[in-house]
């Protein structure tokens, strides 16, 4: 039996075709042993071993010992390790837009606005748990900053003169973002809100504008008389 090879899956450049194919099989078929997989592909084992090895050792593929339900020291097989998905199409950023248009559709931009507070309402009280309430506009700023980055977000904190920069290298949600313009101006309210009466929040660069990246400049305000 060969493997069948599916030229829309091939979405990378790190691998060849040959551990491609091996790739596409462990999907299909799960673990395998080196014999199974040569008889797949139609070579020799030692045609496909080198081939393993150099996916093992991108972090691929996994070797591990194979239940056969037949006594004896069972054998060595190899399988997909996490990191492999991304080997693989994935459409979370379509299904994300689909889902933001059927709801649009279904329950109207009041509706769908009203989600996106919820969401946000979420959003601002998992940053500001356990913070204190006098806490500072710098303290802020970086639980802010911790907690984007922990969404993917690739965020830090720069200090411009009196200013704080809120600077974020990555949009994960981008696709959604693009989709539903209301995401970003509800994140700028949150970024607001977190940061408090104190200072003034202004998104700087946009991404969606064309910029590398999305930069908020956090102002302290002047203190009244």
């Amino acid at each position: 039996m060969t493997i069948g090879y599916t030229a829309e899956m091939d979405d990378t450049s790190t691998i060849g075709s040959a551990q491609r194919r091996l790739v596409d099989h462990l999907k299909r078929s799960g673990p395998s042993t080196t014999a199974d997989l040569a008889d797949a592909l139609g070579v020799t084992t030692q045609a496909v071993r080198p081939q393993l090895a150099e996916l093992e050792e991108a972090g691929l593929v996994v070797s591990e010992l194979m239940s056969t339900g037949v006594r004896g020291r069972p054998p060595v097989g190899w399988a997909l390790s996490p990191k492999a998905i991304g080997l693989f199409p994935d459409r979370h950023g379509d299904l994300t837009v689909e889902l933001i248009s059927a709801m649009r559709t279904t329950v109207g931009q009041a509706g769908l606005d009203a989600v996106i507070a919820a969401r946000d309402e979420q959003q601002y009280r998992a940053i500001t748990e356990s913070m204190p309430d006098d806490a500072g506009v710098e303290q802020r700023a970086r639980r802010l900053a911790e907690h984007r980055d922990r969404q993917g977000y690739m965020a830090e904190i720069v200090a411009d003169g009196d200013d704080l920069l809120l600077v974020e290298h990555h949009c994960p949600i981008c696709a959604a973002a693009t989709e539903c313009q209301g995401l970003c101006r509800a994140e700028l309210e949150l970024f607001e809100r977190v940061i408090g009466a104190e200072a003034t929040v202004e998104r700087t660069d946009h991404l969606l504008s064309g910029d590398q990246r999305c930069v908020y400049r956090i102002s302290p305000r002047a203190p009244r008389n």
